[in-house]
């Protein structure tokens, strides 16, 4: 009984109500007035049919005026005048359904929340620590010129360029926070054209050579590439490409190697820079484009450079309308791939598809 139906506990109490009126009017025939036959039957039925009626006329209006109201405290966007016209056992089944879904995206949004809430705490934290480092470096030399430094000419002018070192990796820092945050709400325009990628590839490994050369690193194309044309921003696909191979050589073991292969397969094409360093614990792989977010958290901080580099590179290319993919397995190296619209057009052409050749 627990379990029936709003209707069939309505029918239970109807034929209830049924035998109580057959039983009275059997009693009013034998001891007052006596009934014919027919109206013994019909007395009962129409007793039990009419109390059906009511009943349910008078329940369903109950719950539906109960039921607007819980709708409009859990604010669901629910029709009201669909709710009326359905039974009351399909405006039960209705409410359970939506209160079971509201109470589901309730627990999914407290866990988003609390998400948030950490990640929250764990930014600010990082970001206090990424500004604290060069903060302090300022603040030493600052006060050692101050304390007798600056009539020391072998002490100001080295301490004034490593005060001056710490300023950068402030600014660089505050630059890239502000460059996602446009990102995030959407406020970077892409300037979409055709260009070639491979000769992108080339200008960023000239660009990295000297930091490459440091730690013995070479930088290569998997192979002799002929022109391959994409349709992209290509100033912000360049800073991709920077972010990710300026990590494999920072993060890279010495005397390593930093590879980039590409693939083409129909209007698509994919980029993969793959090194042979330390790799990265599948653990971290999750978070690992989370701002600050650093796999050694006993690295030097200033090896890696704003701590910004890979979250970048996830809004870049999400602006693309693509996605940033890692492979890596801990200990031999990680690859970092990412795939770009193929350009239609066999050349390169300006923001407004005015050809360059």
């Amino acid at each position: 009984m627990r379990n029936s139906r709003p209707s069939i506990l309505i029918l239970y109490g109807s034929l209830a109500f049924s035998v109580i009126s057959l039983l009275f009017a059997i009693i009013v025939s034998q001891f007052f007035v006596p009934l014919k036959p027919y109206l013994l039957i019909a007395i009962p039925l129409i007793s039990g049919a009419s109390a059906y009626a009511i009943f349910y006329f008078l329940l369903k209006n109950f719950i539906y005026n109960r039921l607007y109201l819980i709708y409009r405290s859990i604010q669901t966007n629910q029709e009201n005048q669909t709710q009326q016209n359905k039974s009351i056992d399909a405006m039960i089944e209705s409410a359970e359904s939506d209160v079971k879904i509201w109470k589901e995206d309730r627990n999914t949004e407290i866990e988003k929340l609390k998400e948030q809430e950490q990640f929250r705490r764990e930014f600010l934290g990082n970001l206090a620590h990424e500004l604290k480092t060069p903060v302090f470096s300022i603040q030493g030399y600052i006060l050692t010129l101050l304390e007798g430094g600056l009539e020391d000419e072998n002490v100001n002018r080295a301490f004034l360029e490593r005060a001056n070192k710490a300023t950068d990796r402030m600014v660089n820092i505050l630059e890239d926070l502000d460059q996602i945050t446009k990102l995030e709400v959407d406020e970077f325009k892409l300037e979409m054209r055709s260009f070639d990628i491979v000769d992108l590839i080339r200008e960023t490994f000239d660009a990295l050579e000297f930091s490459a050369n440091n730690k013995q690193i070479k930088l290569r194309l998997k192979k002799d590439y002929n022109p391959i044309y994409v349709n992209a921003d290509r100033p912000k696909i360049g800073q991709v490409l920077t972010n990710l191979i300026n990590n494999s050589i920072a993060y890279g073991n010495e005397a390593g190697k930093s590879e980039v292969s590409i693939l083409v397969f129909e209007n698509l094409v994919t980029i993969e820079i793959t090194d042979n360093g330390p790799g990265i614990e599948s653990k971290h792989i999750p978070r690992l484009f989370e701002r600050f977010y650093r796999v050694e958290k006993s690295r030097n901080r200033n090896e890696g450079g704003s701590g910004l580099g890979l979250s970048i590179v996830k809004h870049i290319l999400e602006s693309h309308g693509q996605a940033i993919n890692v492979r890596s397995t801990f200990g031999k190296g990680s690859t970092f791939s990412f795939s770009l619209e193929k350009s239609a057009i066999s050349g390169p052409v300006s923001s407004r598809g005015i050809p360059l050749k």
